[in-house]
C-alpha cells in the first residue's frame, strides 16, 4: 500500500499543452473532450510536459474552485511506475509521512515533527524535527522532475525563492543547528542529481556555498503509481558545476 494514497479515482487523459504556469489543456479519456485543469507547479516542467503525454488528474469536490481538476502525474516511461509527479504539494506530504514512519534513516529518532514552521519573519521551513537529545533539524523539501541524459537536475527554472531558502538554511547551519535540503526526485529515471547550473548558475553556486557551510543534502526518489506515492530510496548527489 502506498504511503500516501491519491484520491480515487484519478482521471486519465492526454496533455494538449501546459501554459501560463498554472494551466493545462487536457483531453479526457472518458469523454474525449478537452478541459482546462490546474497545474500546481511553478517550474518549467521541462522534460515532463510533452504534448500527447498520458496524464492522471485528481478531482476536487470543493464547489468554489473554478477548475476542479488538478494535474497530478505525467507518464515519462513505460510500466506501472513510469510517472513523474508534477504536483509540488505532494513532496512535503510524502517526506513528512516517511520521516514520521522512520523511513529516512538520516532523520530518524526525533520526538516531534512540525510542518511549515516560521524560522524568521517571512520565512517558513517545510519541516522542523525536535528532540531533547538530538536538538533541532530544519528540513526544506524540493520537488525534482527535470531529467536530461540520465541526470536529474534542480531547479528546472530560475528560482530566486530557492536561493533565499538556501541562505536561510546556511544561517541555520552556521548557528549550530541541523539544516537539510531534501530533494525528492519524482521520476523513475535519473542516476544522480546535480544542481542545474546550465539553467540557474546562481542557484548552483548558492547550493555549493550552503553545503560548504554545513547544510546537508539528502536526495531520495519517490515511487509513484495511480494508487499513490511512497519513498523508493536514496539517490546520489553530485555538487559539481556542469560544463
Amino acid at each position: 500500500m502506498p504511503l500516501i494514497e491519491f484520491d480515487k479515482p484519478l482521471l486519465s487523459g492526454r496533455l494538449v499543452r501546459r501554459y501560463k504556469r498554472f494551466l493545462a489543456d487536457v483531453v479526457l479519456e472518458a469523454s474525449n473532450r478537452p478541459v482546462t485543469v490546474h497545474v500546481p507547479n511553478t517550474g518549467s516542467m521541462a522534460s515532463c510536459s510533452e504534448p500527447g503525454s498520458e496524464v492522471l488528474l485528481s478531482r476536487s469536490e470543493n464547489p468554489t474552485r473554478k477548475l476542479p481538476l488538478t494535474l497530478e502525474l505525467v507518464r515519462v516511461a513505460e510500466g506501472l511506475n513510469g510517472w513523474a509527479g508534477v504536483n509540488t504539494m505532494l513532496p512535503n506530504r510524502l517526506v513528512a509521512a516517511a520521516v514520521a514512519e522512520n523511513l529516512v534513516p538520516e532523520l530518524a529518532g526525533y520526538r516531534s515533527l512540525r510542518r511549515e514552521v516560521v524560522y524568521e519573519p517571512g520565512t517558513r521551513i517545510d519541516l522542523l524535527l525536535e528532540d531533547n537529545s538530538l536538538g533541532k533539524a530544519w528540513v526544506e523539501i524540493k520537488n525534482v522532475t527535470l531529467v536530461e541524459d540520465g541526470v536529474a537536475y534542480f531547479p528546472d527554472a530560475v528560482t530566486v525563492r530557492g536561493r533565499k531558502h538556501l541562505e536561510v538554511l546556511k544561517r541555520i547551519a552556521l548557528e549550530g543547528q541541523r539544516a537539510v535540503i531534501f530533494f525528492l526526485l519524482q521520476r523513475p529515471e535519473g542516476d544522480y542529481l546535480c544542481p542545474a547550473d546550465h539553467i540557474d548558475s546562481a542557484y548552483g553556486e548558492s547550493l555549493r556555498e550552503a553545503v560548504s557551510s554545513g547544510v546537508e543534502v539528502m536526495t531520495y526518489r519517490s515511487l509513484l503509481s495511480p494508487e499513490g506515492a511512497s519513498l523508493a530510496g536514496p539517490v546520489a548527489f553530485k555538487p559539481c558545476r556542469q560544463t
